[in-house]
């Protein structure tokens, strides 16, 4: 895979990873008792993933964790209603407790951002094989304690761009590119223009009474509690994620590298800012683009969280464009479409798989992003394959780690006005001291940020 290379303090764990991938179907053993799952986060994501776990195996979930005793209960109410048992999970205010007391079989990390790093690490250190949500780290050497650990404890994990287990773009993978229908490609536009930034400018107040918002932070710099920052608005502030780049962008390229086989791009930059929204107390951009070279080939990601979201295809408002000698393909998460250049071809159009009739839980489940729910079922089912296996799955941490770093590398080059050389086998930027210090964000007082050589 072009670009792919590791540091060298983990070259002799990924491959033995390899070597586990190549094991034959045949070593496929299921579980002779239900998988032990806990599931840190409770919020929106947490429960979806959780929820879709358990419609495609019957898992017992036996714990929970959040610093949020509302949210915690609320979902525990709800697993009890959907697992096969009807048992109510254990609660956790530390999920620290949790992986002590539970004896995981599997861990869900679907908590903020700026928690995945410690808590993903800590999951592996427990036995667990783990979930965990994109973007993996809010920095790139979280990003490599993360993939470091997953491989020095032996552990499965996936992440959760599942953009790579969605059925209709895996169908059109599989028809378009693996088949060179399309030819040579050589421009991918990828983009999103939902209006998903926050817009207003709520005051600062006290955090509710419960919410432990001093662990909630945790790691993260603290800021005033503010309405946007909890429940689930935290997005509108770069100090607990990656922005719109780190939450949309990674989801379009990391679709976009699996589709054409890519690995780390060799140069990477951006350009943007605040340009419409400056009164919000949102410090996200509204506007940016991010351009990440391959040879031969680049991948160019525009978002505009205002104007018209239809505009300039209401049908693909999240997507990736890949531009062939022999036609054009549009994939987003609703459809995509094929138009070939040949005279007389048709194009050809497909829409999301909606499985209602096998799961019509589905259309009743509150908050539920019914066009994503087959997705992440595909993608629970491709992981817990790959625990069976002992393998590799589909989005496979190191997957993960190249998508997350690549995007935080925009935004750093945003920042400094800088475009940055990537070398991937030294893990650095190139001839560039000051962005290289960049790769590791300070922790909070009181908090020990993970190194790749002593996880």
């Amino acid at each position: 895979m072009l670009g792919s290379s590791l540091p060298r303090r983990t070259f002799l764990q990924t491959a033995a990873a390899a070597a586990l991938a190549a094991s034959p179907a045949s070593a496929l053993q299921g579980p002779s008792k239900p998988r032990r799952v806990g599931l840190i986060g409770t919020g929106w994501y947490g429960k979806i993933d959780l929820l879709r776990l358990i419609q495609v195996e019957p898992v017992e979930v036996v714990s929970l964790c959040d610093v949020d005793s509302v949210m915690l209960e609320n979902a525990a109410t709800l697993v009890a209603s959907r697992q096969k048992s009807g048992k109510k999970p254990q609660l956790f205010h530390d999920y620290k407790d949790m992986l002590k007391q539970s004896g995981l079989d599997i861990c869900l990390v679907a908590p903020p951002d700026h928690w995945h790093a410690l808590a993903m690490i800590d999951a592996v250190k427990a036995g667990a094989d783990v979930y965990v949500q994109k973007p993996i780290s809010v920095d790139v050497t979280e990003g490599q304690a993360m993939l470091a650990a997953a491989r020095k404890y032996k552990r499965v994990v996936q992440v959760g761009t599942q953009r790579r287990s969605t059925p209709h773009i895996v169908e059109a993978k599989e028809k378009f590119i693996d088949t060179g229908a399309l030819g040579r490609i050589g421009h991918v536009d990828i983009h999103c223009y939902y209006k998903m930034r926050a817009n207003d400018n709520p005051p600062d107040s006290a955090p509710p009474a419960n919410l432990d918002y001093e662990m909630w932070t945790g790691p993260a710099p603290m800021r005033p509690f503010n309405a946007l920052t909890h429940p689930r608005r935290w997005r509108a502030f770069m100090e607990y994620g990656n922005g719109i780049v780190g939450d949309m962008c990674i989801h379009m390229f990391d679709m976009t590298r699996w589709m054409m086989k890519l690995g780390w791009p060799t140069r990477i930059s951006s350009e943007g800012g605040i340009i419409m929204g400056k009164a919000s107390k949102a410090n996200i951009t509204d506007t940016q683009m991010c351009t990440f070279e391959y040879p031969d080939l680049n991948i160019v990601w525009n978002h505009r969280t205002w104007g018209d979201a239809g505009e300039p295809d209401p049908k693909h408002s999240w997507g990736a464009t890949f531009y062939g000698e022999k036609g054009v393909l549009k994939v987003g998460v609703y459809a995509y479409d094929f138009i070939p250049n040949a005279k007389g071809a048709a194009p050809i159009h497909k829409d999301v798989t909606y499985e209602f009739e096998q799961y019509p839980e589905d259309k009743i489940e509150k908050d539920l992003e019914t066009h994503v729910a087959p997705a992440v079922r595909h993608h629970m089912m491709d992981f817990l394959a790959a625990i069976d296996k002992r393998s590799n799955p589909v989005a496979d941490i190191e997957q993960g780690y190249i998508s997350t770093a690549s995007c935080i590398l925009a935004n750093l080059a945003l920042k400094t006005g800088r475009k940055f050389t990537w070398d991937a086998t030294k893990q650095q930027v190139v001839g560039d001291p000051e962005a290289n210090k960049l790769l590791t964000r300070a922790y909070r007082k009181g908090w020990t940020h993970p190194d790749p050589k002593t996880v």
